[in-house]
């Protein structure tokens, strides 16, 4: 999710659930010791819960970041051992790291030394050709025995060479029943599943096996997604926000943030999807896509951008 689930993105997100656990973009150690933290930490109270998502292999530098998450108020420190992009792996980091179990190991316990919330990790199920099960689960077992009591498990394969990162979320076979294995062989431990999954009642589904359901993709394409969670995974007695209730919100949100400078681009890209599904969705897109009228920072834009969609009922209608 690098370059998608940013500040902006998670706002709009907590608009729709309030309960969900939201995750940073992968973030780099490098990017946190050598660059501008506030960039990439940065975040509103509003956001929490959300854990910060870290790339990185040297246990030093992980548990100086780890530090620097816990400071900036982050609920949960997590290591993705799961992206397989070249670039990634270029950082000797992401799911190439699978491969060094215990390496891994080490930089849980580094940063557990440091912190004291949660450190949790994001994993595959294998690397390239290996489709054991045991290789996952040996894996599991070094890292828990550093501590880790939570983990991710994007259920396929990470193909690190001759596969984007598009295709390695697509063309790799999901293989949920390792993540089933997984709770039933480490009962003790937290397993939440990831990869391909779309709907609540999906997510009901995969509950009756492990601890958790994460959403990647979908949440981000299609984020009214998240509007049953609270009141059916959380118990929450609130109403379900109707689109239009998180809209009007979003632009209080957009509002707020053209005050402090902000383009307003970077709140509404991500609310391309709002109304995915509904009549007139296309234009939604369209308008709030168009450079030229966001580059004027006028909030009419939304104005217009609805308009399509009662267009396109209105055709239905008659």
């Amino acid at each position: 999710m690098m370059d998608w689930t940013d500040r902006h993105c998670r706002s709009l997100h907590r608009l729709v659930s309030r309960h969900a656990w939201l995750y940073t973009e992968m973030v780099t150690t490098g990017a946190l010791l050598y660059g501008d933290v506030a960039r990439h930490l940065a975040f509103t109270p509003a956001e929490a819960p959300v854990a910060l998502q870290l790339g990185g292999s040297e246990p030093h530098d992980l548990a100086r970041s780890a530090k620097l998450g816990e400071q900036w108020g982050y609920d949960e420190i997590n290591l993705n051992c799961g992206c397989p992009s070249e670039r990634v792996q270029r950082g000797a980091f992401g799911a190439c790291l699978m491969k060094e179990p215990q390496l891994v190991a080490d930089c849980v316990k580094a940063m557990r030394d440091a912190v004291s919330i949660p450190v949790t990790v994001k994993h595959r199920i294998g690397v390239d050709a290996v489709e054991d099960y045991e290789f996952v689960r040996d894996f599991v077992g070094t890292v828990a025995d550093a501590g880790c009591e939570v983990f991710i498990v994007h259920a396929r394969n990470a193909i690190l060479k001759g596969l984007s990162p598009k295709a390695n979320r697509e063309i790799p076979p999901l293989k949920y029943e390792y993540a089933y294995r997984l709770k039933r062989d480490f009962p003790h431990l937290e397993i939440s599943i990831n990869g391909g999954i779309k709907t609540l009642d999906e997510v009901e589904e995969h509950l009756k096996h492990v601890d958790g359901v994460m959403l990647g993709r979908e949440a981000y394409h299609n984020p009214y997604v998240l509007a049953g969670v609270d009141t059916r995974f959380y118990g929450a007695d609130t109403p379900i926000p109707t689109r239009e209730d998180i809209e009007a919100k979003l632009i209080d949100y957009a509002r707020a943030e053209l005050a402090r400078g902000t383009y307003l681009g970077a709140v509404t890209r991500h609310a391309l999807g709002l109304y995915r599904g509904v009549a007139g969705a296309r234009g939604w897109r369209r308008v709030l896509s168009d450079s030229r009228q966001l580059a004027k920072g006028d909030l009419t834009i939304f104005d217009e951008a609805r308009s399509h969609l009662r267009e396109a009922v209105e055709a239905i209608e008659s």
